[in-house]
């Protein structure tokens, strides 16, 4: 599998493992139902990604208990995975809610390490609700990823963001930031080009547009886009994991030709 460098000076897979399904099956945009997957299937899941060689797991308060199930899954091997997940966003009662204060920042990422069983999370991002960048950062969201950082605590801390404006406003304070791009939608792929300039790495969120699009060689073209650092997918097959490892590899290596 393709890697790739991260600010934090650490690498990670071209393609990452999006975990929603993990544990969220409800108020999700997915255009089919599904169950929730069983602890054998995410255990069978994760071996494969591992025999594809990706590294990459993206999880949020927000996915219900997804986070709680990746540190069972992953015990004893948590140096194999990179964690990337969120603070600002909580669902509940079938509603999300969004608290950008330094405070609710500080507990959710604790929160986060005790249901992950890690001491340090590679990345953390600002879940952001579509509020300006501006009232995020008065509210001491970023402020509060800053100190985790400098503590020790969190490698790299980024912004998940609603669009191209509010991903280049919060471009000056990120190391990494998620950005929505798809088959049917290129708008942010400048922007991603905009953060290789800046050092910030790029996670590419819903490339198959949520399921409606799935297309591992369409994949393969957006991880190849200018400043992608990671595609992220969010699929509970290993065949399709496998299927979308193949296409990044045969893109990978077309480039290189």
């Amino acid at each position: 599998m393709l890697m790739r460098p991260l600010p934090g000076g650490f690498a990670v897979s071209a393609l990452g493992l999006g975990t929603v399904k993990f544990g969220r099956n409800t108020a999700v945009k997915y255009p089919q139902p599904f169950a929730l997957p069983t602890d054998g299937e995410i255990a069978e899941l994760l071996a494969a990604a591992k025999t594809l060689g990706i590294n990459l797991l993206d999880t949020a308060p927000a996915y219900g208990n997804s986070e709680e199930r990746i540190g069972e899954a992953i015990a004893g091997e948590r140096e194999r995975w990179v964690l990337s997940t969120k603070a600002g966003e909580d669902f509940a009662g079938g509603a999300s809610r969004f608290d950008f204060s330094a405070d609710h920042v500080l507990c959710s990422v604790a929160r986060s390490l005790r249901r992950l069983r890690t001491d340090v999370l590679d990345v953390v991002l600002l879940h952001s609700d579509g509020r300006p960048v501006a009232a995020i950062e008065a509210a001491g969201g970023f402020r509060a990823l800053r100190r985790l950082q400098r503590e020790g605590v969190v490698r790299c801390v980024g912004f998940s963001g609603k669009g191209a404006s509010d991903g280049r406003a919060a471009l000056p304070l990120a190391d990494v930031l998620m950005c929505e791009i798809h088959g049917g939608d290129r708008g942010q792929a400048p922007l991603a080009a905009a953060a290789t300039t800046a050092g910030v790495g790029v996670f590419v969120k819903k490339p198959m547009a949520s399921g409606t699009r799935a297309d591992p060689a369409a994949l393969a073209r957006i991880a190849q886009l200018p400043g992608v650092t990671a595609v992220i997918t969010g699929t509970l097959r290993p065949d399709h994991l496998a299927a979308n490892a193949a296409a990044i590899a045969a893109a990978a290596g077309d480039q290189d030709a």
